[in-house]
This record gives C-alpha cells, sequence and structure tokens, in this order.
C-alpha cells in the first residue's frame, strides 16, 4: 500500500473518504495556523479540532508551534502517552501534518538503549571487580557499583564460619565503609539463605519496615524496598549482596532484579577469585618460608653467611640452596654447613631442594659421619624415578680457641676454595661422586683450619658458569673467583658472600644464568661488625 505522506500532493477536503479514513491522524492548516480539514484518526487525538479553529489552541504546542515556523523539517513529540512523528505535505500557502505513530518503535529503542547500557555496565563492572585480586577491596567495588547504578544503598557480606561477618556498605555518593558484624543473617529474610547459595527471594515477600537495625546505612531513612540476592563463586557461594532504596524511590521491578542477578553472579566470580588467590598465597607463603634459604649468623662463634641467586629473576625459589645446623652432639659444639645443587630450574627442582633439606635434616644425629650421611641420602635419591640428581658440599665447624677447624666434603661439587688472611687462595683437597645416579657412592674430604680472618667458601657453578663480561659470552670461570677472594681476605662473613655475588651479578648483566648461591664460613677476626646489608643480627664480635 503507497505511503500516505509521501504520495499526499494536495489539499484534502472533506469529501476524500481515502485521506478520511486513513489510520493516520491528518489534518491541514492555513499559514495563519487554522484548520482546514482533518481526518476521523486526527478527531480522536484532538478532540476538540475542528475545521476554523486555530491549531494553537487544539493540537499539542510542539505541532503548533512545528507549524508557526514552517520549516519544512519532520518534527517528533508526544501527545498523551503515544508519540509521533509529524510529518509536513505544504500545497500553497497550506500545510498538511501527517502524523506517524512511533509511540512502538520508541519504546523498542528505549529497551535497546537501556540493555546497552546495561551490557555496558556489566562489562565495565567486571572490569573494575576483576582488577583487583584483594577480597576487601573487591566487596569495597562491588557495594560502590551496586549503590550508584542498582539502588541508593548496598550492602556486601562475605560467609564466615563464626557470627562476625565481614561486610561492606556504601550509599551512593559516598566511600564504602568496611566493618565486621557479628549478627544473625536471619534476621533479615533471604540473607541467609542467599549466604548459602539459594535463589533470592522476591523483593515483594520482603517487608522493609521489618528489616533490622544493622542493614541500614546511618541516615540512612525510611526504606522503600530491599533486594537480597546472593553472590555466587567458583563451587561454594562467595557471599551475599543486599541492595536498599528510599522510601520515595518505586519498588524494583522484575527486570531490576534480574538485573541485580546478573551483576551479583560477576562480583561473587570476583569475590571467590579474590578468596582462592588468598587461600594459594597463604599456602604458598608457607610453602616458601621452607624452600627459602636461611638467614645466617654467628653460631658456635663460627661467622656463617650466604646469598642466593635464582636464575628467574621474578622468582624466589630454585635449585641451589644451603643450610646451617647447630650442633646435635652438645659435647662435640660441631655445626654442620650444607651447601648444593640440585639438577633443574624453577618449582620442579626448588620441590626436589625442600625434600633434600627436610632429609639432611631427619640425619643430623648422622652429622659427624659425612660418608654415612651421603650414602644414605643416595639411596633416598636413588629410588626415585625422574632421575634427578644433587652435587653436595657438607662442612662441618667447630671453634677451637681463636681458630675454626673444618671438615668438608664434596659430592659431585666444585671444591671449596680457602681464602687466607695473607690473601693466598687455595682449594680444599676434597672430592666425591654425584648423589642420586649410582647405588653406591665415594667420596673423600679434607680437614681445614682457619686462623682469624679466613674464610672457606662453598659456592655453586651458577658462579663460575656465569656468562657476560664485555662481550656477554665468556664465563665468570674459577680463575676469575679466586681473584676477587684474594680482595676479600680479612673479611667478615657477610662482606665476602656479598662482594662474590655483587661482582659475579656485574658479570652477567643482563643476560640468562644458572641459580647462584654462595656461602661462606669465617673465623672471626677482633672487633668487626658481622653483618653486611641487613642480614644476620649485625653484632660486634671478639
Amino acid at each position: 500500500m503507497a505511503d500516505p505522506v509521501r504520495t499526499a500532493r494536495r489539499a484534502p477536503d472533506l469529501g476524500d473518504r481515502g485521506w478520511g479514513a486513513a489510520p493516520m491522524a491528518a489534518l491541514s492548516a492555513d499559514a495563519g495556523g487554522v484548520v482546514l480539514a482533518l481526518n476521523e484518526a486526527a478527531r480522536t487525538l484532538f478532540p476538540t479540532a475542528a475545521p476554523g479553529r486555530l491549531l494553537a489552541d487544539t493540537v499539542a504546542d510542539w505541532l503548533a508551534g512545528a507549524h508557526d515556523r514552517r520549516d519544512g523539517g519532520v518534527v517528533r513529540g508526544e501527545v498523551g502517552e503515544q508519540a509521533f512523528a509529524a510529518h509536513p505535505i505544504p500545497h500553497g500557502e497550506a500545510v498538511t501534518w501527517w502524523l506517524v505513530d512511533e509511540t512502538d518503535t520508541r519504546v523498542a529503542q528505549d529497551a535497546l538503549a537501556r540493555e546497552q547500557e546495561r551490557t555496558a555496565f556489566l562489562s565495565d563492572a567486571s572490569a573494575a571487580l576483576l582488577g583487583s585480586l584483594n577480597l576487601e577491596r573487591c566487596m569495597e567495588v562491588a557495594a560502590r557499583l551496586a549503590a550508584q547504578h542498582l539502588a541508593d544503598a548496598a550492602l556486601v557480606l562475605a560467609p564466615t564460619t563464626g557470627g562476625n561477618y565481614p561486610a561492606v556498605s556504601c550509599v551512593r555518593g559516598e566511600e564504602p565503609a568496611r566493618s565486621r558484624l557479628e549478627i544473625d543473617p536471619d534476621e533479615l529474610p533471604g540473607l541467609g539463605e542467599a549466604l548459602q547459595g539459594f535463589p533470592p527471594v522476591p523483593s515483594r515477600w520482603l517487608d522493609p519496615d521489618a528489616a533490622p537495625g544493622w542493614v541500614l546505612p546511618a541516615g540512612f531513612g525510611p526504606v522503600g524496598s530491599i533486594v537480597v540476592t546472593p553472590l555466587p563463586g567458583h563451587g561454594v557461594p562467595a557471599g551475599a549482596l543486599v541492595l536498599l532504596r528510599r522510601g520515595e524511590r518505586a519498588s524494583f521491578t522484575d527486570q531490576e532484579e534480574l538485573f541485580a542477578r546478573l551483576f551479583a553472579a560477576r562480583a561473587g566470580a570476583a569475590m571467590s577469585a579474590a578468596r582462592v588467590f588468598a587461600l594459594q598465597a597463604s599456602i604458598t607463603d608457607t610453602l616458601m618460608r621452607e624452600l627459602l634459604p636461611p638467614t645466617l649468623e654467628q653460631l658456635g662463634g663460627v661467622e656463617f653467611a650466604g646469598r642466593y641467586r635464582p636464575a628467574r629473576d621474578g622468582e624466589r625459589i630454585g635449585g641451589d640452596f644451603y643450610d646451617v645446623h647447630s650442633a646435635i652432639d652438645a659435647e662435640s659444639d660441631e655445626s654442620l654447613a650444607v651447601l648444593g645443587d640440585v639438577c633443574g630450574k624453577g618449582l620442579d627442582a626448588a620441590v626436589l631442594t625442600g625434600k633434600i633439606r627436610t632429609t639432611l635434616r631427619a640425619l643430623l644425629p648422622m652429622a659427624g659421619d659425612h660418608q654415612g650421611l651421603l650414602n644414605l641420602l643416595n639411596r633416598t635419591l636413588a629410588d626415585r624415578r625422574d632421575a634427578r640428581f644433587v652435587t653436595l658440599v657438607l662442612a662441618s665447624a667447630r671453634r677451637e680457641g681463636a681458630t675454626v677447624r673444618l671438615r668438608v666434603t664434596c659430592a659431585g661439587h666444585p671444591p671449596p676454595l680457602i681464602v687466607r688472611a695473607d690473601g693466598r687462595v687455595e682449594e680444599a683437597d676434597t672430592h666425591g661422586s654425584l648423589i642420586g645416579v649410582l647405588p653406591e657412592i665415594e667420596s673423600t674430604g679434607a680437614d681445614i683450619t682457619l686462623d682469624p680472618g679466613e674464610t672457606c667458601l662453598l659456592y655453586t657453578d651458577g658462579i663460575i658458569e656465569a656468562r657476560g663480561g664485555p662481550l656477554g659470552d665468556a664465563m665468570f670461570g674459577e680463575d676469575r673467583l679466586r681473584q676477587s677472594l684474594v680482595e676479600c681476605a680479612n673479611m667478615p662473613a657477610d662482606a665476602v658472600v656479598e662482594r662474590i655475588q655483587m661482582l659475579a651479578s656485574q658479570w652477567i648483566g643482563r643476560g640468562t644464568h644458572d641459580d647462584m648461591a654462595v656461602l661462606a664460613i669465617t673465623a672471626p677476626r677482633g672487633q668487626h661488625l658481622a653483618a653486611v646489608g641487613g642480614h644476620g643480627r649485625g653484632r660486634y664480635t671478639a
């Protein structure tokens, strides 16, 4: 059927039945704004309109104004609850206005705009909620967004094993406030169920007047409507969201409650992720304390100091390790120092490192028998199926007057270096086979005496094999290590390891490297500070 707006090109008259019976309202007026003619649809829309009357007295102001302007453009406005687009068709000095009903189109456009706005909000909310893996921060963001976009105020509660619930409340336009609520959640209908992950109770079933005082922010005023919805997590409930509207605002519609649940799903996922991250971080910290090298200090009159740098600078653990254990036998007063290098790097190597350190701790009663201790450790590792091995050096240290007596045994590890008080550097005469490869191992030990100011340095091959230098491909090497130790004569243990670690790191620059560990055993000399760079207790020793 032809569009009357496009086809009308002449002034209608009352005798034109087609024009008069058209489903769209149409009326014609002269240049002075006097109605010339109108059809039945226009009479229904404008009951007071009639030929001879002024448009200004009978039709909507927006239509009368458009006729006075006569700019020839389509104008839009409302008549009652209906929306219209008025199309002008000029004919001589008169204009016929065809009014096309756009109410349904306007409703659809408004609905689409609202959905687009809600989709954009949910997207932005997801980004904001997932921007932090801190649970309290996630709760604050959820409460602020809910108060700003969904209600006049919001309360976010996290589950707890007791009656003391972590909570964050927020009023629109204000900052979130943290608290801990010792409450019975069943005082607010639906809240106890929401905290357990059950579906929400429709808001029309909730009596705002029965809301307990702890739900309402200070100075909030009368409550008009309440929504309680769960915050679903990853397999377990993440908490509950309470939305509040003031008394003068309309109640929540079904669409608004559905939208609140969509938001709650995103908030719950973020809070659940933050809770899992916090749990994993706590577990990691607990395990890390067992894997990280210990802080060393003077023990039994002997100075011990160590430094460790993992192969990957972003990590804290790896395959190199060291430990110093106090004497098991009170009569001997002999401490056991251990430095080792597990095959591989990263977390897998660190896990095996932790097992080896635990095994060595269990074998401490045999610390006086290096060969027997290494044999038992070898049998333990040889039974594993992952073909990993470890190199070790053991050093039993005992203070005798001003000197320190050492018994050193290597098992597949570079022999320790001794720097004498006069700057001479010697290599300990000890060697042995790898741990965890052969059913039986062989090793030979060496006895060393350290005079005051002298140091025995235990190190892993990550030090001497560190590549760098001017061209970036030369190894640090044993010769350069020996020369560096010459400069460390008469230095305290902490200063020695600090110096060696610093030189090796400078040599590497930004290049890649293996795990690096050094452990210094020093016979104290005179009065000096036993801690450098904040490591150790920083005591003066004589």
